[in-house]
């Protein structure tokens, strides 16, 4: 369920760089640690979008693997279950350096929402 309460997140992270203007694509970069189940998060955006700028756009979601850095050895590898202990030298505490993201990448939108039904010119914003 909290999937809810991240489709909200992400609404209002878009409609502030959207500017007004209609949306029409959403791009996600989701870390598998998030726990992020897929197919909630793309029904509650749909929900939470009604009314809004971003009705009807399109949600894409890209799940970012998980990879860890033990802080003793320094080896990297991608965690297997719960346990966070390197798999070389048995060290806890290990660095999280990918898979912890919660981002909207980019997003696609149109003209004014009263004015443009459907974008006549499309313009592109992307997180740098």
């Amino acid at each position: 369920m909290h999937e809810l309460s991240v489709a909200a997140a992400v609404l209002d992270t878009v409609v502030r760089h959207a500017g007004g203007r209609r949306v029409t694509l959403v791009r996600l970069r989701v870390g598998e640690l998030r726990q992020v189940v897929p197919d909630s998060l793309e029904l509650y955006f749909g929900l939470v979008t009604r009314g809004t700028a971003c009705e009807g756009a399109r949600l894409e979601q890209e799940l970012v693997a998980a990879r860890l850095r033990c802080g003793a050895c320094t080896h990297e590898w991608r965690p297997g279950g719960p346990a966070f202990r390197c798999p070389e030298c048995g060290a806890g505490g290990a660095t999280v350096l990918t898979g912890d993201e919660l981002e909207v990448h980019s997003l696609v939108v149109g003209g004014p929402v009263a004015a443009c039904p459907e974008p006549a010119e499309e313009a592109q914003w992307t997180r740098s």
